[in-house]
């Protein structure tokens, strides 16, 4: 027996009747010789894993702009979050965590540079409109490998695209919407508090006293509390809800919100502007694949593609090398 055959025979055995089985999958656009080591699905983690897209993660901003110091967020770290969170659930719930774990793992893979100021940004600029959960999509079916995509499997793709808006036809899909949730609320605690925007006395105490004192104390209710009520609800109870919405509107007024994180996002604007009508009038200037894409579908949406992948200081870099005046030099 192959070691894919026998791992496939485990997830029979120990997986519950809710969980997609790797055999069960309505499989991939282009047809793929199985693997003698992997699952599909175990595959398609390692796809996104050393895509380049992934790796520019690292140098994605996630709330804070261009912080200064070593342990602020960026998209990298959150997918990271999101993966071990969304893992502990389903394996509690007894799900495919090979599917949960590509799904976590690709989730955020359309962001933009500068985060949601320019995720924003390129929704306003672009004729189409810009989500980065579509764009993520357009990522692992157009852009990578040079064009070909990475021919992930239906299941991944649907989570990729309903982990912000929309439901996922896999009970693996939900429990990484649920995880992103939990991992991005916390965590931007974690780093609102370490730019002193916020203090942890700050959170209302109906809030904390219903779901923890502290990052690790929150994240242990909400989890354990999503996965006691079971697969088939997955729901949070009532009183837990409560408070878990009440964080998120005091973090959307106290953080998301705040004057001091989103003062950037006027420059942000007019950076990306500047960017996209500079490339959609100099098409030629973009790498060979983003070409391809503007003579199939669109100058408009080739343009938004090489955008959102760029990384901030990439972004950046191409505006001062665009737009700046480079210092004279004797040659």
């Amino acid at each position: 027996m192959l070691p894919r055959e026998n791992y496939e025979r485990i997830e029979r055995q120990i997986l519950c009747e809710a969980a997609c089985l790797s055999t069960q999958t309505r499989g991939r656009e282009r047809p793929l010789r199985p693997c003698d080591l992997r699952t599909e699905f175990q595959r398609d983690r390692d796809k996104i894993i050393h895509c380049n897209s992934f790796r520019r993660l690292k140098s994605k901003t996630q709330v804070f702009l261009s912080p200064e110091g070593d342990h602020y967020r960026t998209r990298l770290t959150h997918t990271l979050e999101v993966g071990q969170i969304a893992r502990t659930i389903a394996r509690a719930m007894s799900l495919n965590e090979d599917l949960t774990e590509a799904i976590a793992m690709g989730h955020d893979l359309g962001h933009t540079p500068f985060g949601h100021a320019g995720e924003r940004a390129l929704d306003r600029i672009s004729p189409n409109g810009f989500k980065h959960y579509e764009q993520g999509v357009r990522v692992v079916r157009f852009i990578e490998n040079d064009g070909r995509g990475l021919n992930l499997t239906y299941e991944v793709r649907d989570g990729i695209l309903k982990h912000t808006n929309g439901i996922a036809e896999t009970k693996e899909g939900l429990v990484v919407r649920f995880a992103d949730v939990i991992a991005y609320l916390n965590h931007d605690i974690d780093d609102a508090i370490r730019a002193n925007i916020l203090r942890e006395s700050d959170i209302p105490d109906e809030i904390t006293e219903v779901l923890g004192h502290s990052k690790s104390e929150r994240i242990t209710t909400l989890v354990t509390d999503l996965i006691s009520n079971g697969v088939y609800r997955m729901e949070y109870s009532s009183g837990i809800d409560r408070a878990y919405r009440a964080l998120k509107d005091f973090m959307f007024d106290r953080v998301y919100r705040n004057p001091s994180c989103k003062s950037e996002e006027k420059k942000i604007y007019s950076m990306f502007c500047g960017l996209y009508d500079h490339y959609y009038k100099n098409i030629n200037e973009l790498p060979d694949v983003y070409k391809m894409l503007a003579e199939r579908d669109g100058k408009e949406t080739a343009v938004c593609d090489y955008i959102a992948g760029m990384s901030d200081k990439y972004a950046a870099d191409e505006y001062v090398k665009i737009f700046i005046p480079a210092a004279w030099s004797k040659r």
